[in-house]
């Protein structure tokens, strides 16, 4: 099954056409554009996805977009362009995780419990564990179990305060999750070999923008 990977929830901007077999041995990436970007990834995604889709032109069965945590307005852009690319190629659109695709890369820890950690606002990270996923500040982390392995783009800092505190650490080398693990984790979840994750926004903070303490403007007088 071929399918359309979409990531803009992180500070890069990537499309492509994987294909994953039913055994998971022979996956591979067809076609693929990417860029460093911390913003507009909303006028750089649908031209990436045209390119991929024109160099691997055999159809697609799936999309599987990042779905967060990460960038606001990047994760809206690639779950709208992710949804109206879905419906009209009539296939299912599929929400990964950052820390899902990461860990799908990293499936032999050996006892390690893996932290995912994507930079936020203000002095705070996202810290995605398991099925758990919040926002804390880097000077108020939680505590870990006996070992922890760290990954994600604010792994370094993460992994530094953690040793320490005392934590056994063990700092991995994924930043960015592939395209390859946002379709292998998209193509189990549409299986049913993973819970079930609607095709949404992962927001953790809330937007910065805030409505007008006295409520929207009224419309304008029709008679004006």
């Amino acid at each position: 099954m071929r399918v359309l990977v979409l990531d803009s929830a992180l500070g890069r901007c990537a499309a492509a056409i994987v294909s994953v077999a039913e055994e998971g041995v022979d996956d591979a990436v067809l076609a693929a554009r990417s860029a460093i970007r911390e913003r507009g990834h909303e006028a750089l995604l649908p031209a990436m996805a045209r390119d991929v889709m024109a160099e691997s032109p055999e159809g697609i069965g799936l999309v599987g977009v990042l779905a967060g945590p990460g960038s606001f307005t990047g994760i809206r852009a690639g779950l709208a362009l992710a949804h109206g690319i879905g419906l009209a190629a009539g296939v299912p659109v599929i929400g990964v995780t950052v820390g899902e695709a990461i860990a799908a890369g990293l499936p032999s820890l050996d006892g390690w419990t893996l932290w995912t950690v994507t930079e936020g606002r203000r002095g705070h990270v996202f810290l995605e564990r398991g099925s758990d996923a919040l926002s804390c500040a880097v000077d108020a982390l939680p505590m870990p179990p006996d070992k922890v392995a760290i990954a994600g783009g604010a792994a370094n800092q993460i992994a530094a305060r953690l040793a320490a505190r005392g934590v056994t650490v063990m700092l991995t080398a994924a930043r960015f999750p592939s395209p390859l693990r946002i379709a292998q984790v998209a193509a189990r979840r549409h299986a049913g070999a993973m819970p079930v994750r609607e095709a949404q926004p992962l927001y953790i903070d809330p937007p910065e923008a805030k409505p007008p303490a006295g409520g929207p403007r009224p419309p304008p007088d029709a008679a004006m």
